[in-house]
Formats: C-alpha cells, structure tokens, sequence
C-alpha cells in the first residue's frame, strides 16, 4: 500500500535548522510531484515546497531564500532543509505526493515542528 512517512521533526530555537525527510512506497515515485506543506493551529494547509522529477521546484513566499526541498529518486526520498527557522514555521508539516498525469494523490500523516525559545 502507499506510505508516505515523515521524519525530522523537533523543537529548534529561532534561526535554527532542521532537515525533514519522507520515505515513500507504494507508488512509482519518479513519476510523482513531490512537496511539503504545512498546517499552523487555526490557520489553512499552505504549500511549503514542491519539486518535480528532477530538479525543479517551486516554494511558498514565506519559505523562499530559507528552506530547499530535494529528492533521490533512487531511494524514494523527499527531503525539506529549513534555515534561518523562524516562530512562524511552527507547523505540522505534511509530506504530499501528486501524479504529473492526473489527480491521485498521497498525503503523510504529518511531523511537528516547533520554532520557539
């Protein structure tokens, strides 16, 4: 069955970095949008990072400049490096899978990150 499974999370002093990873199986995964979101208590699902089967990603405004998302398409890997951590990434972050073809799509059941003194 599919399994996106996030790891990484923690509690990091602002300015800090963490490194999340996710581990996928069940899906042909080089042929999969992968991306990071994430959820802060009271507030919407927003897109963190998203990268396509090579190289090329895309970021939310917030996150530009500080985090990077990666991907080892051999180890069906996703990675998110998150610098210069601010209060306000605190946030369950969600590892998502989406078919460059079509709508099936995975979600991760979520890691936390906590941004705090």
């Amino acid at each position: 069955q599919v399994q996106l499974v996030e790891s990484g999370g923690g509690l990091v002093q602002p300015g800090g970095s963490l490194r999340l990873s996710c581990a996928a199986s069940g899906f042909t995964f080089s042929s999969y949008f992968m991306g990071w979101f994430r959820q802060a208590p009271g507030k919407q699902r927003e897109l963190v990072a998203v990268i396509g089967s090579g190289s090329s990603a895309n970021y939310g405004d917030s996150v530009k400049g500080r985090f990077t998302v990666s991907r080892d398409n051999a180890k069906n890997m996703v990675y998110l490096q998150m610098n210069s951590l601010k209060p306000e990434d605190t946030a369950v972050y969600y590892c998502h899978a989406r078919w460059f073809l079509g709508k099936e799509n995975y979600w991760g059941q979520g890691t936390q990150v906590t941004v705090s003194s």
